[in-house]
């Protein structure tokens, strides 16, 4: 029986879970953004204090791998990493656009069984982290970047009914104009709806290594400088 601290921090949400045998006892999250730093670590020990348990109880560490933000990836696979590290606990990483197709799935009994799932995370401007999944949660399309436009997905929505769904989805709504086009709402990153792909990997021995583990950003990190003002 398989005991697992999920934690997911690739967008603004923070999300913590224990969960055994790929079933979630006790959840915590916030909905704050930029929160993860403040609450990541005071999540995961209320949840242990208040389950009476000890970091030794854990069989793994699920971290959430992105694609997402730099800074919340950053964080929850610095805190996993940790905790593997003072335990001896295996990595498990899961990517988190899988998870939130579960959360919808899972949420929505009415969708269609010939669609195809498509989460999406906000990559700023008219980009967005996505794929694309069939009812079965089977990969179709690996995970890109991509920018948002009239006729993307065009060939997908001309075959089968496609749910758009997560912060991403919200640009998408004038854009993508298509019958067989629908939209989910309240569908995002949750430590929650990992717990079943953790105990997926736990069993097979899927695990990372701990020390060179990196998080899946998609596209490169860049800082940038403010501009200087003009006078």
């Amino acid at each position: 029986m398989a005991l697992i601290l999920n934690i997911e921090t690739a967008t603004s949400v923070c999300s913590a879970a224990i969960s055994k045998n790929g079933e979630v006892f006790d959840l915590l999250e916030s909905f704050d953004d930029r929160s993860h730093a403040s609450l990541l670590t005071v999540y995961i020990e209320e949840l242990f204090t208040k389950n009476k348990l000890q970091y030794s109880d854990i069989d793994a560490v699920s971290i959430s791998e992105g694609p997402g933000s730099y800074t919340g990836l950053r964080i929850g696979v610095s805190v996993a990493k940790g905790i593997c590290f003072a335990q001896n606990k295996p990595l498990i990483a899961i990517n988190t656009l899988k998870a939130m197709a579960i959360m919808a799935k899972e949420t929505n009994v009415d969708i269609e069984t010939n669609s195809l799932l498509c989460p999406m995370i906000d990559a700023r401007r008219m980009e967005v982290y996505s794929a694309l999944f069939d009812n079965r949660l089977t990969d179709i399309r690996e995970t890109r970047a991509e920018i948002i436009e009239e006729n993307i997905y065009h060939k997908e929505l001309n075959k089968h009914p496609v749910y758009f769904f997560g912060n991403g989805a919200n640009k998408c709504k004038d854009i993508i104009q298509h019958k067989n086009a629908f939209f989910l709402d309240n569908i995002y990153p949750s430590a929650k709806y990992m717990a079943q792909l953790a105990q997926i990997a736990f069993k097979n021995n899927d695990f990372k290594d701990v020390a060179y583990f990196e998080p899946f950003y998609l596209k490169d990190f860049v800082a940038t400088r403010p501009k200087k003002k003009m006078f």
